[in-house]
């Protein structure tokens, strides 16, 4: 298993190939990946995904797009699919301006292409020209097969990245995780805090989280979190701790893990999100703060049995 930054580190032969974003690793994300890793480890050849950061829309438009997975999140989720070698591109106008014959041709000549999965919707190239048929057509000449694969819907509606993080975004983590079939997650260094945990007896992990990556809407979660190799059940907040700051601070992500009495500082931390609890809300007074944490802390060791 191979992660490489750039094309032009790879020489491959006999490869079979998906492209695309694959942000969040989701379902629908899943059966291209399912596919091209059947087909190619039957035939005894490579089985590889291309992918890009930052997003395209950030580039092409100047959108912020919050990521549901970094590049290197995404790579660890795709190796334990079953995918050989992850390549993530750098996305920039100058690659957004190549036609897709002069891209293919490379791709052939790096990766030694013999099949072409793509999603239901995929394009690529300058005007996004490589559709499936464009892109079926230049498989005849330089010798590669092309399939496309059917998009999965929950409920009739197609999942896509897009979905999937205003699903986030509204807080209901747990549809998301059907959309994802795992939970969403999100790591990061502990980082020290104002101490007021201690303060109220309750101790809480700061986690920084990358600036890029989506976070839950504010709110109480219950969450597993994993440190050191170990799983906790924990209560996690996201938001700007009212009581405390008046809403005037940046987001941050505090976690209390559930009867966990060692140092976490340092230590990198991930986050499971299961099940939103409530929204944010301002207490009046630390005593009222500190009783409803502690029913947080019952309803999510139900939650998390």
């Amino acid at each position: 298993m191979t992660h490489y930054a750039s094309l032009e580190t790879v020489s491959l032969t006999g490869s079979w190939l998906t492209i695309g974003v694959f942000d969040g690793v989701h379902r629908g994300h899943q059966e291209i990946i399912r596919q091209l890793t059947a087909g190619a480890h039957q035939s005894g050849a490579p089985a590889v995904l291309l992918t890009f950061t930052p997003h395209p829309a950030k580039v092409l438009a100047g959108r912020e797009i919050p990521c549901l997975t970094t590049p290197e999140e995404r790579a660890e989720l795709l190796f334990s699919l079953g995918v050989d070698d992850v390549i993530t591109m750098q996305f920039t106008r100058d690659l957004a301006a190549r036609s897709a014959e002069d891209f293919m041709a490379e791709l052939k000549t790096r990766l030694g292409l013999r099949k072409l999965l793509i999603g239901y919707d995929f394009a690529l190239g300058k005007g996004r020209a490589g559709n499936f048929q464009r892109l079926s057509e230049i498989g005849k000449e330089l010798d590669y097969d092309v399939q496309a694969v059917e998009a999965v819907r929950l409920s009739d509606d197609v999942i896509s990245s897009t979905l999937i993080r205003q699903t986030i975004a509204d807080g209901a983590v747990s549809l998301a995780a059907v959309k994802l079939g795992r939970y969403y997650s999100a790591q990061g260094p502990v980082i020290p805090g104002d101490g007021r945990g201690r303060t109220i007896g309750i101790h809480t992990a700061n986690v920084e989280t990358p600036a890029e990556k989506a976070l839950p809407a504010n709110g109480v979660y219950a969450t597993w979190a994993f440190v050191d190799g170990e799983k906790h059940p924990a209560v996690t907040n996201v938001g700007l701790r009212p009581t405390f700051t008046g809403g005037q601070a940046l987001p941050r992500v505090e976690a209390h893990l559930l009867d966990y009495s060692g140092d976490l500082y340092g230590k990198t931390l991930k986050l499971e999100f299961v099940e939103r609890l409530r929204g944010e809300q301002k207490f009046p007074s630390v005593e009222a703060l500190i009783a409803q944490i502690r029913l947080d802390i019952e309803q999510a060791r139900g939650l998390l049995k």
